[in-house]
């Protein structure tokens, strides 16, 4: 199915049908000729004699699979042979040592020791992260992925198996990402040289994915904001996405670790826990306490004390696991309550996304910089505020639709702002 041969060493791919497996399966194996001595590794894969003939040119999901498994394992003796053979240093126990140091790290075992990283460090939702990233991994291939296995055409399959599975691009490149973050240490590491460095500018590039457009307009934050079914625990999680919503749309994950502490000088400020761990400046926040804010700590928050959360959720001395639990809780509780106000309403589907999104829209519609939207919601850069500033709304679009097959006007369409500008 492959060979290669370079300066009197050849290689190539057979089916060993010296021994019969279970089911009429055979071993697939690397062969190695040089000096009239052979040595053979294994691929890990199993085919009838019938796949076998078919992977040349394989058809079946199944089998391009097999084959592209296959292919990293011979392309991965084949990078070690060229290097050998072109400085002449070719010898079968040199390839050796090379291979048991590419099997000594796979990429089950990088993510695994990240996630247990990340455990000692009670970063738990990257930890969650990192742990779904290594299922995604496992369902895809096995749990035992050797890092040679890793390259573009490893990576392109990935993609294509994760939207069998009907995930967005937004998840896969949140996978990716995390692929990337382990190969990237064994890179650094020498685990892997920089050659079978698989990511970048014409090898595999990670998808970025238009994040869905969640902002609503002020007449629609204006009428979840006045609806009432007069239950308390409405009002309750209503006010809570409000007052995400106000405070420069502060993550859930944030606003309840705030403690009147966090107040100062009529504003509240603090460092965003998603980022806090892995950046080296970090991004302070501060948003202005408006009366709507003020109000709304009044009506459900503690007692004002300095060492006191704003909101009576969490406690101190709770463990991170503890308090991982009651956030995910208050999220899941806030957004089945506000997709509920969304379907009374009529304002569509709401969460506690919707509020950050909101936010960095109105504020861009109204003129805002976006430099001072970008600080305002702890970004690094603009671009990343430029995912969550949302596309004008389907109305805007209409009307500037009309005008393609406005036949009957004698003007070219312009906008209030192009009308008697003088003509270059």
């Amino acid at each position: 199915m492959l060979n290669y041969q370079k300066e009197g060493v050849s290689l190539k791919t057979v089916l060993d049908t010296r021994r019969e497996l279970k089911d009429g399966l055979f071993r697939v194996r690397i062969r190695i000729f040089y000096r009239s001595k052979v040595m053979e590794y294994s691929t890990g894969k199993k085919v009838t004699v019938e796949d076998w003939e078919k992977l040349a040119n394989p058809t079946s999901r199944r089998l391009q699979k097999i084959h592209q498994d296959i292919l990293s394992t011979f392309r991965l003796i084949e990078g070690h042979v060229r290097e050998m053979t072109e400085t002449g240093s070719f010898s079968f126990n040199e390839l050796n040592n090379r291979m048991q140091r590419n099997d000594s790290e796979t990429l089950n075992s990088l993510l695994q020791q990240k996630i247990n990283q990340l455990d000692k460090e009670k970063r738990l939702g990257s930890k969650e992260y990192y742990t779904s990233t290594l299922k995604a991994v496992e369902r895809y291939n096995d749990k035992k992925v050797f890092l040679y296995s890793v390259d573009v055409e490893w990576l392109k399959g990935f993609e294509r198996f994760l939207l069998s599975e009907k995930k967005s691009y937004a998840t896969i490149g949140m996978y990716a990402r995390g692929i990337r973050t382990v190969i990237n240490f064994a890179r650094k590491n020498g685990i892997i040289k920089e050659s079978q460095y698989p990511f970048g500018i014409d090898k595999y590039e990670i998808p970025t994915g238009e994040s869905r457009k969640l902002a609503l307009t002020l007449q629609q934050i204006g009428k979840i904001v006045n609806f009432s079914d007069g239950a308390e625990t409405t009002k309750l999680y209503r006010d809570l996405w409000f007052f995400s919503y106000l405070a420069n749309g502060i993550n859930f994950n944030d606003m309840l670790r705030l403690k009147y502490i966090n107040i100062m000088d009529g504003e509240i400020c603090w460092y965003r826990q998603k980022t806090i761990n892995t950046r080296r400046n970090k991004k302070y926040i501060q948003a202005y306490l408006t009366p709507e804010m003020k109000d709304i700590i009044k009506r459900w928050g503690n007692k004002p004390d300095s060492d006191n959360y704003i909101f009576p959720f969490l406690k101190n001395g709770m463990t991170p696991e503890r308090e991982k639990q009651v956030i995910s809780d208050i999220v899941r509780r806030v957004n089945r309550k506000m997709k509920y106000i969304g379907i009374q309403t009529g304002t569509g589907r709401i969460s506690t996304y919707t509020a950050r999104h909101s936010f960095a829209t109105i504020l861009k519609r109204s003129g805002a910089n976006v430099s001072y939207i970008s600080e305002s919601l702890g970004h690094s850069d603009i671009k990343t505020t430029e995912n969550y500033l949302a596309r004008f709304e389907q109305s805007e679009r209409a009307k500037n639709a009309a005008f393609l097959t406005n036949f009957s006007s004698t003007e070219d369409p312009k906008s209030e702002a192009d009308k008697g500008k003088p003509q270059e």
